[in-house]
């Protein structure tokens, strides 16, 4: 996060930068010796970027753990239940609707399409749940089902309005552009809750893992832990995908290294997961804003030449594992 607010396109003093960030801390008062422009330049332009790179990353990566603990498969995916396809069909509709900048429309939207997506989903599978609650691989089918269904939607929206075609795939691309104190404002109380929710649930998932019937010996409902789990996830998927778009891997790779690293109980898969999936976001920023600069790299394209090799790595980490 340090490295990300000092390296830009304006170049500012490290010292300085560190001074200014200290100087707003309660009882602490330091000139930090930068300009008035370069002050807004650092707490108006890049300190609301890193903290909500920080947020999206976290918030992706702690969902990723999240479905791989509902589903008890490292390759579930935060957009699995229909969240990214909500989404991108809410963003594209407020982005044809409505002309010039639709400023902060576009994150609600998508925010709201996500959540849609994810009710449509869990729905859908819970219509053949048989009044127990949908099973993993019934929410899975009916995710997929939704995500089509939704796609098409959008691939309707966008094929009818070709002229707004740069600026809808420049959002699903994904980009960190609409980062300002009131979208950070925006998505704070959500992310919260989510978070919260996710992280008091580490002790039920490593229940969980080892088997539905198991856990309810012990006395654990795994529907209730899976519907709490799956909607505090999508929570916090919608509030990512709605202020940076859609971002694809960070919810698969984080969590498997966290894994690789500290072992697979998720008390402390989940906390690290946040962490590290905050870091990760902010590494990828930083290359994203610097390989071809003074241009930008959509985020997407820069986590997909990362998370498809790596994908394939744990594809055949997955099958070795079964195979045994």
């Amino acid at each position: 996060m340090l490295a990300a607010l000092l390296v830009g396109a304006a170049e500012l003093p490290a010292g300085g930068v560190v001074k200014a960030l200290l100087d707003r801390l309660p009882f602490v008062e330091l000139d930090s010796g930068l300009s008035p422009v370069e002050l807004n330049v650092l707490f108006e332009l890049r300190l609301p970027r890193v903290l909500l790179g920080a947020a999206v990353g976290g918030l992706l990566a702690l969902a990723g753990a999240g479905y791989q603990g509902v589903f008890r498969n490292p390759l579930a995916d935060p957009y699995l239940l229909g969240a990214a396809a909500g989404a991108g069909v809410g963003a594209t509709l407020v982005i044809v609707v409505m002309p010039g900048d639709p400023a902060l429309a576009v994150p609600l939207a998508a925010f709201t399409g996500a959540i849609l997506g994810v009710f449509l989903a869990y729905g859908l599978g819970s219509m053949a749940g048989r009044g127990n609650g949908p099973g993993a691989a019934t929410l899975v089918l009916a995710g997929v089902a939704v995500s089509n269904f939704l796609a098409a939607v959008q691939t309707f929206l966008q094929q009818a309005n070709a002229q707004e075609l740069q600026r809808i795939f420049s959002w699903i691309l994904g980009g960190l552009s609409l980062a300002d104190w009131p979208t950070l404002g925006m998505i704070l109380p959500y992310a919260v809750v989510s978070t919260v929710v996710l992280l008091l649930h580490g002790r039920l998932l490593d229940v969980l893992s080892v088997g539905e019937e198991e856990a309810a010996a012990l006395g654990v409902s795994a529907a209730r832990v899976r519907l709490t789990v799956l909607a505090a996830a999508s929570l916090a998927t919608a509030c990512a995908v709605a202020v940076s778009g859609l971002i694809g891997f960070v919810g698969i790779v984080v969590p498997h290294i966290v894994r690789r690293v500290a072992g697979g109980s998720y008390r402390v898969v989940l906390p690290l997961s946040l962490l590290v999936g905050a870091a990760f976001l902010e590494l990828v920023d930083l290359v994203a804003r610097t390989v071809v600069a003074p241009g930008e790299l959509p985020l997407g394209v820069v986590t997909a030449f990362i998370g498809a090799p790596f994908f394939v790595v744990i594809l055949r980490a997955t099958r070795r594992q079964v195979a045994t």
